[in-house]
């Protein structure tokens, strides 16, 4: 059996991507693949699961001044938008979903994202709410991260689209997603 080789990009590209930020618990990952599950061709990109790829040598952000850690959101972000550029170009709409709360990191995806628009949502329950979620799941988070949403809320204020999903449902964020972001399913 040959292999033909066969251009991955021979659709039309999409038109750019959305990143959905917030605070661990905000519903990134749920709401990121609900949003994509909408369209007939798109991607999800779970940045957390981006840095799951490093074998030995990762670290994983913390309360604590930790430079390396640091340096590694950097790293996970620009691999999330070269991944994202290689979606659109194939014609998939990507989904990145991370937690951005500070605007040098915002700034980092709008500089490295070049395939076309980037638009950037903000789910925001308040820190209450995403503990709550976060004390609810699977996933248990040994750290409490609710001082994030402080900090988010002073740094990215006038920034994006904010949604507070305290109280919607996943279905109801998606549909609030799409209006802010003017994008229209291909699917219902």
């Amino acid at each position: 059996m040959a292999w033909v080789e066969v251009p991955v990009d021979t659709g039309e590209p999409a038109a750019g991507a959305v990143l959905l930020m917030g605070v661990p618990g905000s519903g990134k990952s749920t709401v990121a693949a609900a949003l994509a599950a909408r369209f007939a061709a798109a991607a999800h990109i779970e940045v957390d699961a981006l840095q799951q790829l490093i074998v030995s040598g990762g670290r994983w952000p913390s309360p604590e001044r930790d430079e390396e850690a640091d340096r590694q959101i950097f790293l996970r972000a620009r691999n999330a938008c070269l991944l994202a550029g290689s979606f659109v170009t194939a014609g998939f709409l990507p989904v990145i979903d991370d937690v951005v709360v500070r605007r040098a990191h915002l700034d980092f995806y709008r500089a490295r994202f070049t395939e076309g628009p980037l638009h950037p949502v903000i789910l925001a329950p308040g820190a209450a709410k995403a503990m709550e979620r976060n004390l609810a799941r699977d996933k248990r988070l040994t750290t409490d991260w609710s001082p994030l949403d402080t900090v988010m809320r002073a740094e990215l204020a006038d920034v994006g689209t904010w949604i507070d999903n305290a109280d919607l449902t996943v279905a109801e964020t998606v549909e609030a997603v799409l209006s802010a972001t003017g994008l229209t399913p291909s699917r219902p």
